[in-house]
This record gives structure tokens, sequence and C-alpha cells, in this order.
């Protein structure tokens, strides 16, 4: 037990101040047996050894990889509220183009139209052939590995190289996916055929505003599981092709790429009887797909601008009965879900332009990576395994 005026001691929150972590992190130390605490004679809390503190701080400069915060100047999530360098979303997704957006992440030369090279989108489909009838993030993983490989400058990590690749990439994506190739439209208007149930369907004169306001608005999020894969990626100067297949690797995951899909289920189940729905869901004892976020605590802005652009259609009712009828909010999974059966799209369509939009942020990732010290990941392991070691 330390005495409280012991100088060689230190409080949870000067070791947070020294090691740039929260407290939590502190304690999490402590679990991890990288710290030792004690408890301070005559009040509460814990105290900690200067001199182990200031080892430790000198193993996280010697291991750059032991990241508790990674400095980003793209995406502020901040009162509910979400910018992309200092620009409200709300405005961006119905003011800008989805290339306009990307110029501001990418923060580079204007971007132009997101390409579309026909040979590279037959490559691209025989790719894709392979996998058949798969979901669309099957075949757009299968794309974005058959580009990268038939990219012989895939390997030049300079910022216009990469911003170039990326804009080829995300349109011959696009137009590689099944249906026809849309001309002279937004980005938003050559995707709807790929994601309709009905790939001859057309989008209306402000349909196509929809798909490109949730390019926009799905572009970033922060520091989301994916964006790490994506930068961890980038910090080892994977290419830009490895990086989007970081990511996508990372956005397969149940918990995180797959939430549109959960709440278009959830929400079929709802237009027949809502209450019902609602009631069995509470039951499984499982979230309500679609409501809530572990960030936004009233309100996520990327779903009220989604659903304020479908209006009254007949959708909106099914999703305000359920509103209604909860203490949460609605989130961008279930604006998505919404989105998709308006325009009867197909179920896995959700998943397909979440992961197309997190491109365009996962490339402004990488180019920040690209800037930083290489290799600034390599994380410190604690060993928990046996201690009696065989010769």
């Amino acid at each position: 037990m330390a005495g409280e005026g012991d100088e060689n001691y230190l409080t949870t929150a000067e070791v947070a101040r020294r090691l740039q972590v929260k407290p939590a992190t502190v304690y999490a130390y402590v679990s991890r047996g990288m710290l030792t605490s004690v408890r301070a004679r005559g009040r509460r809390g814990s105290l900690f050894a200067a001199a182990e503190v200031e080892r430790l701080a000198g193993r996280s400069v010697e291991h750059s990889g032991v990241v508790e915060r990674i400095e980003s100047q793209l995406t502020l999530l901040e009162d509910d509220e979400l910018y992309y360098r200092g620009h409200p979303v709300r405005t961006l997704a119905t003011t800008s183009t989805v290339e306009q957006v990307a110029h501001l992440l990418w923060s580079t030369e204007p971007v132009r139209e997101f390409g579309v090279d026909r040979g590279r989108v037959q490559l691209a489909r025989v790719g894709m052939g392979v996998v058949g009838e798969g979901r669309l993030t099957d075949l757009l993983r299968v794309g974005v590995a058959v580009l990268g490989a038939a990219d012989p400058l895939r390997f030049d990590l300079s910022t216009g190289s990469v911003t170039g690749a990326a804009g080829q990439l995300i349109g011959n994506l696009i137009a590689a996916l099944p249906g026809p190739i849309a001309i002279n439209t937004t980005l938003g208007g050559r995707l709807w055929p790929k994601l309709s149930n009905n790939q001859s369907s057309q989008p209306g004169p402000t349909d196509a505003e929809v798909l490109d306001a949730a390019l926009i608005l799905l572009a970033d999020h922060g520091l989301a599981v994916s964006t790490i894969a994506a930068r961890v990626a980038a910090s080892a100067r994977a290419n830009l092709y490895a990086v989007i297949s970081a990511g996508l690797g990372a956005l397969d995951g149940q918990y995180h790429g797959a939430a549109p899909t959960l709440a278009y289920e959830f929400l079929d189940r709802a237009k027949q009887d809502p209450l019902k729905a609602l009631s069995d869901q509470l039951r499984s004892g499982e979230p309500i797909p679609g409501f809530g976020h572990k960030i936004y605590q009233q309100r996520d802005p990327r779903a009220e601008v989604l659903l304020g652009m479908l209006g009254d259609h007949p959708i909106m009712e099914t999703v305000t009965a359920i509103a209604d009828r909860t203490t949460t909010f609605p989130n961008s999974d279930l604006a998505i879900a919404a989105i998709m059966h308006a325009y009867d799209f197909r179920p896995d369509a959700g998943d397909a332009l979440f992961a197309l939009a997190r491109m365009i942020g996962w490339t402004a990732h990488a180019l920040e990576e690209y800037a930083a010290p290489a290799l600034r990941f390599r994380a410190l392991g604690v060993y928990t395994g046996p201690t009696s070691l065989q010769a």
C-alpha cells in the first residue's frame, strides 16, 4: 500500500495523461499485466509506480503499434452529427455529387467521373463468373482481386496514382456487376439497375439522387472495424486493391457489413404486421435490427436524410409504426433497408451499396496511412500461455 504523498507514485489520471490514453485503458494495462496498481492509503483509487509507468511509456514509443488513438483529418462525429473535413454530411448529401465528396475526402485534384474501362469490366465479369450467383459483395471481392492483379501499376502509392485507381476501380466494379451498363447518368443512376430485382428498370428523375445521397452518407464513418483493417494494410504499404480487399474482409462480418440485410429482413416481416414483428424481435432478446447506435445517442443524421428523401412512400408507414413503439431511433441500416423495399431492390443490395460507398472512405484513410510512418500498427503482444517452457 502506497502512502498518499509518495512522490514515486502516480494517480490513474496522471498515468493516463503520461501515456496519452483514457483512464479505462490504464486499467486494461493492469489486467494485461503491463502495469501494477496499488491501493492509495487514506483515499479511494489506485496508484502506480512512476518508474514502471515510465518504462511502459518508453515501450509504447519503441513499439509504435501500441496505438490507442489514430489521428485523422477526415471524419468528425459530434453531437449526433457527422462531418467530412468540417462539412456536415446532411448538406453534402443533397448539394454535392459523389465525385465532389470523393475529392473532398481524398483532398486531391478534382475527381473526374468514376470511369469505366470496358476491357477491365469484361475482365472483372469473367472473374465474377467463377462465383456464379453469389451475393453482390462476393462478386465485388472477386472483382477487386482480379482488377488488382491486372493492374501493373498497382504498387505506385503516389496520391495521384492511388486516387486515379480508386475512381477507375469503383466505376468498373459497378459496371461489372450483373445487369446493363448505364451511361449519361450519375454514379447512383449507374448503380440502380445493378441493385434492382428488375434490371431493365430505370430510375426516375429524382430516384437516382437517393442512391447518390446514400453513397455520400455511407462513404466514411470514422474508425469502424473495416476502416481499421484497411488502415493496417495501408500501414504495411499494401497497394490500394489489397487495402480495399482488407476492408471488404472485415465488412463481411455479421456485425458490420451485413447489418443492412438484417434490417431488410426485419422490415420485410414488419410490412405485414409491424407490432407482431416488433414483439417477436423483443421476445427473442436480440436488438431490433436497424435501430439505435453505439455512437449516436438520439438520432442518426444519415438515416434522417435518407428517410426524408423517401417522403410519403408506403414503406414509411411501417418505419413510423415501429419507431413510435420503441425508445430508440432508426439508423442508417434501416434507412438503406427502407430504400431497398421502396424500390424493389435485391435482398443483398444494401450490403453492396455499403461496400461500394465505403471504398471511397477506405481510399481516403489509405492516403493518410501512406503519409504516416510505415508499420506503426505492430501491436505489443502480452503472452498468457504456459510459463514452463520445454527445452
